[in-house]
């Protein structure tokens, strides 16, 4: 991330939390659904570190696109408004997919790729 700080103010604003027990200025602990899947937010610099490789740049190209589980096509319109208002992108506005699929794409302030989705699986064929 670019700055952490800014990275964690939006993603608390479209509804993740956090383990404050493990934020540092460079790297902050989001924690996802109810496993408690836990995502790291890195500072580039230390990032590059850990990965021992150089970072992607986000503007033209993609390293990752992390989907997340919706309850409801309404929940998938929530966070599709609750990024904009957030000051990310959605660069494929929430949408019917294959019949069975309901869904947005977003890019995180730093250009991450998110997918969230709603499967219906009662009219999967």
């Amino acid at each position: 991330m670019k700055n952490v700080a800014k990275a964690k103010d939006f993603f608390w604003k479209i509804g993740f939390s956090f383990n404050e027990q493990h934020d540092t200025p460079s790297s902050t602990c989001m924690v996802v659904g109810e496993g408690h899947f836990v995502i790291m937010l890195f500072e580039e610099s230390l990032f590059e570190g850990f990965s021992q490789n150089k970072i992607t740049d986000t503007q033209s190209s993609s390293e990752i696109l992390i989907s997340i589980d919706a309850e409801s096509k309404e929940e998938v319109d929530e966070l599709a408004q609750k990024v904009k208002d957030a000051g990310g992108v959605v660069f494929a506005d929430p949408a019917e997919s294959q019949g069975w699929m309901y869904g947005c794409g977003f890019a995180d302030l730093d250009g991450h790729r998110w997918n969230v989705l709603f499967m219906d699986f009662a009219k999967l064929s």
